[in-house]
């Protein structure tokens, strides 16, 4: 978490969200929707979805929102690309420069404006994005001749009370469209065909005012404010995916060691990167235990390493006896119990893990094959290594 100043000096409040790894592959900056934060979940899922790939997030509290100082009434469209212009220069003088500009519904749009006046943003990714910044004021069209005739009004914008002065409305009849054309920087348009607040005609409008290189993805079910996870998860992902082709994307290979497997947890959060030879996966630990759930759990892999081998093992013995077995399926699952043999007295009251194996086999066999492959599960190597004597050696690595 880090404080930066804007254009008037005013402390705004961001979030650098880091990969897991020591340097991030590039680095974006996040606009927020107007009135949001960037806490919003939309924003956090999406930023998520980026670090994944190695993409480091600058995400921060437009002026006078969230935990930002200022006051809210005196800022407006024009206020909100300055604060961007502010984080890329303190991004550049304390990280690096930003490739990348993102930004969620009026975000977006003043993303499109700040990205012609930041040199080292090499793509743009709007999404729910209005074509024009006065689009906005239909959320206030009831207070509107009270503005202009008072000077202000108090608004209610998704349940909360905000100050809205003329001069927010005089300042969205500046911005000119016109910078969509002539922003000669990758862009892409995301949308959804559902949204109710900006309607999917802006994305049309804007794909046709800018040049190429531009894409569009649609974001169909989602609304406005990507309040399902999933939704949001997408759209980074999608972001993360179609910047790697404009961003100058650092090849980052630090997770690497001299034995089989390597694991890396960062300084907060379950989530953990897994290295296994040259095959890459995630960890992670179910939400209700302070987890992402972004991968399975330890014990869930536990789990999936004796199923996959149960498998495996099954097939090269069908294949041996060129058998007609056409498709395994190994359903598990683990809990602990109370050891049930008593020639084990010293177990007796203390529980031991169990894992449920059922086999489900399909193809042309006879009841003695069926039988003998459920004898060979049993032969599998990783269950004869949880059920071998076992012993991990620990030590400290430098």
């Amino acid at each position: 978490k880090v404080r930066f100043p804007n254009h008037t000096g005013d402390q705004l409040s961001a979030y650098m969200d880091l990969p897991l790894g020591k340097r991030p592959r590039a680095c974006a900056i996040f606009a927020h929707c107007f009135t949001c934060t960037a806490n919003l979940h939309a924003v956090r899922h999406i930023s998520l979805a980026l670090t994944q790939a190695g993409i480091a997030v600058f995400r921060f509290d437009f002026t006078g929102l969230g935990q930002s100082e200022g006051a809210f009434e005196e800022t407006n469209f024009s206020t909100n690309v300055d604060d961007l212009l502010a984080a890329a220069a303190f991004m550049q003088q304390h990280y690096e420069s930003p490739q990348l500009l993102l930004g969620h519904s009026l975000g977006g749009a003043a993303a499109l404006m700040a990205a012609a006046k930041i040199d080292s943003v090499k793509a743009v990714a709007t999404i729910g994005a209005p074509s024009d910044a006065a689009h906005v004021a239909h959320l206030f069209e009831d207070a509107k001749a009270e503005i202009l005739e008072e000077g202000e009004a108090v608004v209610n914008i998704g349940g909360r009370p905000f100050k809205v002065k003329k001069q927010f409305l005089d300042d969205l009849e500046q911005v000119q469209p016109e910078v969509i054309r002539k922003l000669r920087k990758a862009l892409l348009i995301m949308h959804s065909p559902q949204d109710t607040v900006v309607g999917i005609e802006h994305a049309a409008r804007i794909y046709q005012m800018a040049r190429h290189p531009k894409s569009f993805i649609s974001l169909d079910g989602a609304d406005h404010l990507l309040s399902k996870k999933e939704d949001a998860l997408y759209a980074g992902r999608m972001v993360a995916s179609w910047a790697s082709r404009y961003v100058n994307m650092e090849e980052r290979d630090d997770l690497r060691t001299d034995q089989q497997v390597v694991v890396r947890t960062g300084a907060k959060g379950y989530t953990t990167e897994i290295r296994a030879g040259e095959h890459r996966l995630l960890a992670d630990e179910p939400q209700s235990v302070g987890g992402a759930n972004l991968g399975p759990t330890p014990y869930g892999l536990l789990s999936a390493a004796l199923g996959a081998c149960t498998s495996m093992t099954l097939r090269m013995y069908a294949d041996r006896k060129q058998w007609d077995l056409q498709e395994v399926r190994v359903h598990l699952s683990h809990t602990k119990d109370y050891a049930q043999d008593s020639a084990h007295s010293e177990l007796q009251g203390s529980k031991i893990d169990v894992f449920i194996r059922e086999i489900e086999l399909e193809g042309q066999l006879d009841e003695n094959q069926r039988q003998r492959l459920l004898e060979i599960a049993d032969k599998c190597p990783v269950h004869r290594t949880l059920h071998g004597p076992i012993e991990v050696r620990t030590r400290l690595r430098e």
